[in-house]
């Protein structure tokens, strides 16, 4: 007997409430060790004066002021990041002198901590949204052009040759061959550039700033007024979360060939 459409919802119910009853525990765990542990709000608030927080920031306009301009680091930091690690990336898994030339220099500077680096940029460049931008790009840099170069290197030589068989020139071997057999280990790479992107612009913002969920985060820390950081670091995991999940979305409509039953993969 076949399972109905109204059965098969209900088989999949119980995987689907999994997430908000896991949210529910938390909250529920949150609350009673606040009111157990009686902590003062400024060592540990409850859900409640968070909510409260929230809605009061809300109303002021302060956390969609400062929300926007972190997400527009987030944003153009990434794209910039992605920019540079594709063209370089590509041209690296394609020359050996070039990756020879140049890997010392790139692994010098992934060895050094985006926070040792932060404050020279915010010197150098200004304590505005370029300095953080730039911090951005350099945290999800390397990432990608990891998986760039090991997506690219990957290809099958004999995809190579066949594709020489049919005298393809080389922008159809990048367009057909490169990129589609690549496209599952960068978007590995991106998923990781995502999420690390809003670790560099906030921080950039801690270093310093007058604006951002960064400088929001150090603003209530300083008076004290912690449930606006908790405010601030929430916005922050929802953000890169929703960075995240625009990803995922955009892996599933890039790679749907590779969920069809019985297709040839690269």
């Amino acid at each position: 007997m076949k399972d109905t459409p109204t059965a098969s919802r209900l088989q999949r119910l119980p995987g689907r409430l999994l997430v908000p009853a896991s949210l529910l525990g938390a909250l529920l765990a949150w609350h009673w060790l606040v009111v157990l542990g009686d902590f003062p709000t400024f060592i540990l608030p409850g859900p409640r004066q968070v909510a409260e927080r929230f809605l009061q920031a809300m109303q002021d306009g302060s956390l969609l002021r400062h929300s926007l301009v972190t997400l527009s680091e987030v944003g153009l930091g990434l794209a910039i990041g992605l920019g540079a690690a594709l063209v370089l990336g590509y041209w690296l898994a394609k020359l050996d002198w070039l990756e020879r030339f140049l890997a010392p220099y790139i692994v010098a500077s992934q060895s050094i901590p985006v926070v040792a680096i932060a404050p020279l940029l915010v010197i150098w460049l200004g304590p505005g949204v370029l300095s953080k931008i730039l911090i951005t790009a350099l945290i999800v840099f390397f990432p990608i052009l990891i998986n760039v170069i090991v997506g690219v290197r990957a290809v099958p030589a004999g995809l190579y040759d066949l594709m020489h068989s049919f005298q393809a020139s080389r922008w159809q071997i990048l367009r057909y061959l490169e990129v589609p057999a690549a496209m599952p280990v960068f978007l590995g790479g991106l998923r990781i550039g995502a999420t690390l992107a809003v670790i560099g612009a906030v921080v950039g913002e801690f270093v310093g700033a007058d604006r951002g969920l960064g400088f929001l985060v150090n603003a209530g820390r300083g008076v004290y007024d912690t449930p606006l950081v908790f405010v601030a670091v929430f916005t922050l995991i929802t953000m890169a979360m929703l960075i995240y999940g625009l990803v995922s979305l955009l892996e599933k409509r890039l790679l749907y060939w590779q969920r069809r039953p019985g297709s040839n993969r690269l």
